[in-house]
């Protein structure tokens, strides 16, 4: 170990002109450009910029994890002032755990799903340490325990699958601290997680920070979040360093214009305000419904699980109805139970009148040209062997619409969302995730729907992509007259598309009304919560 390793001076990490090479000779040659910035003892500096700024390639960097066709090319990464730009592996797995570690942003996909996550824990202590059996196990009940995880022995012995998402980020980020490393690299540990366990998480990052005197590298493009947890700021672009700086000088005064793109393209926890009109068509309604599933479990009886408990809902046309709530709260069993790609046990559902509730599939047809549905993958909802422009014409042909007829619609809606005809030729793989989710949209616009439901349908993309699809749904909706569903965990997100607001929490509907009055003055408990615990509340973001 350097002996600068001890000076309490030393940055933990220390990035020097890092330049990383991109494989072929495209116009753009380089991930990463003479990259500089560093991480203090007790400092969490947060990197953001959107997908393919080169945010995660740095971090595989650091840690050791490139492959061989992105090399880093020149300048240094230095780990408490010892330089592992090109460390023998060797050396990164004695460095990983011990001195740096990653927290990744899938913990389903990251950790092990045969290995208790109890073993996965020991297994770092196992591979680094000369501790007894014994001496491990305690050790893994108080990273447990520190991690503020309920019930810590069963918890050990779950696997991955019986476990939350809140939970299993949790034991990732047990098995990153377990041995006291130096560096934390997080990437984007808390896209996929919904208000309340976000708040959990970050601050529970911040707690075990400060307790343990670690430096953080937090990558991020929710600037609630970069509000919430940064001491520094640093902004990439296409592989560049354009902005760096204390948080509160990077997010109130933006000085490079990619930063003030982006600060402008978040949305404000400021609801919109839009009268809405009480005679217009009732285009969805929902009466008591219900839906029940029976876990059966292994053995015995099993239990019931009500994920809708008698949910009353209405959407006019030209309306935007949003629901909000938390991972489980039920927010997408009404969506399916909706679009009846599952029963809904009682109840009823009432598309222009007409109670789809219990129509049989034969009958179900028409309903499918009616109602169309956004996802939140647009990657895994596109069949990748199929080019956009068929799976745009595949539905009107279902429906007897002429294949010529159907192209000229698709050429239409191509545009409408503000693409290339062109696209029709190509295939997903070949658009990034806002454009692929854009074709989703003109997708479900061909059938010519009545109600649009967009289930998470900008959860995953980059806040400037965001912005622009959220745009777009707004011009298409007051374009159509359409009534739409939006589903989301967003509150940012639904302070700015919705009209209505329903609030789910298990399954039941605790608030309803004008989004104005929910943001502005929300009455039950479980709302309170939700916007208290909005990362960056504090901060004004999209005006600048």
């Amino acid at each position: 170990m350097s002996d600068v390793s001890n000076n309490p001076q030393t940055p933990v990490l220390e990035l020097r002109d890092v330049t990383i090479a991109l494989p072929g000779d495209g116009d753009r040659p380089t991930a990463v450009r003479n990259v500089s910035f560093s991480v203090g003892r007790g400092e969490i500096v947060c990197l953001v910029g959107e997908s393919g700024s080169g945010k995660s390639v740095i971090a595989q960097g650091v840690m050791g994890l490139l492959p061989k066709n992105l090399p880093i090319t020149s300048g240094k990464i230095l780990l408490d002032g010892e330089d592992i730009t090109h460390a023998p592996l060797s050396r990164l797995r004695e460095l990983r755990a011990t001195r740096m570690s990653m927290i990744f942003q899938e913990p389903m996909t990251a950790l092990n799903p045969v290995m208790t996550c109890g073993d996965q824990i020991d297994e770092v202590l196992r591979e680094h340490t000369d501790l007894s059996p014994q001496q491990r196990q305690l050790k893994v009940l108080d990273i447990v325990r520190e991690v503020l995880l309920p019930d810590p022995e069963r918890i050990i012995a779950s696997y991955p699958h019986q476990l939350s998402g809140g939970q299993r980020q949790r034991i990732m980020i047990a098995m990153a601290l377990v041995l006291d490393p130096r560096l934390l690299i997080a990437d984007e540990p808390t896209t996929a997680l919904d208000v309340t366990t976000q708040a959990q998480i970050l601050k529970l990052v911040r707690d075990l920070q400060a307790r343990h005197g670690t430096g953080v590298l937090f990558i991020t493009h929710d600037f609630g979040v970069v509000a919430e947890i940064a001491h520094k700021v640093a902004v990439l672009r296409l592989g560049d360093l354009v902005e760096i700086g204390d948080r509160d000088d990077v997010l109130k005064r933006p000085r490079h214009d990619y930063t003030k793109m982006l600060m402008s393209s978040v949305p404000t926890l400021r609801p919109h305000s839009r009268p809405i009109d009480p005679q217009a068509t009732i285009v969805l309604e929902t009466d008591g419904l219900y839906k029940t599933y029976h876990d059966r479990g292994w053995i015995g009886k099993g239990r019931k699980v009500h994920a809708a408990t008698d949910v009353n809902l209405q959407v006019r046309r030209g309306q935007t109805l949003g629901i909000v709530g938390e991972s489980g709260s039920g927010k997408s069993t009404v969506a399916r139970c909706v679009v009846r790609l599952i029963d809904p046990t009682n109840g009823q559902i009432r598309v222009h009148g007409e109670d789809i509730a219990k129509m049989p599939n034969s009958r179900l047809q028409p309903l499918r040209k009616r109602v169309q549905i956004v996802f939140q993958d647009p990657y895994r909802s596109l069949n990748p062997r199929r080019t956009v422009g068929e799976a745009i014409i595949e539905g009107p042909m279902n429906f007897g619409m002429p294949r010529e007829q159907a192209v000229a619609r698709a050429r239409e809606l191509v545009e409408l969302v503000r693409m290339d005809v062109s696209a029709l030729d190509r295939y997903p793989h070949q658009f990034s995730g806002g454009q692929r989710q854009r074709l989703c949209i003109a997708r479900a616009l061909a059938m010519e729907p009545e109600l649009l439901i967009a289930d998470e349908a900008v959860s995953a993309l980059d806040v400037s992509v965001q912005a622009q699809v959220l745009k777009l749904l707004e011009e298409i909706r007051e374009r159509l007259n359409l009534a739409m569903l939006f589903i989301t965990h967003d509150l940012r997100v639904a302070s700015q598309v919705c009209d209505t607001l329903a609030v789910m929490s298990k399954g039941k509907v605790v608030e309803y009304g004008p989004a104005s009055e929910v943001f502005n003055a929300p009455k039950h408990e479980y709302t309170k919560a939700l916007f208290e615990a909005a990362p960056g509340r504090d901060f004004e973001f999209g005006v600048q």
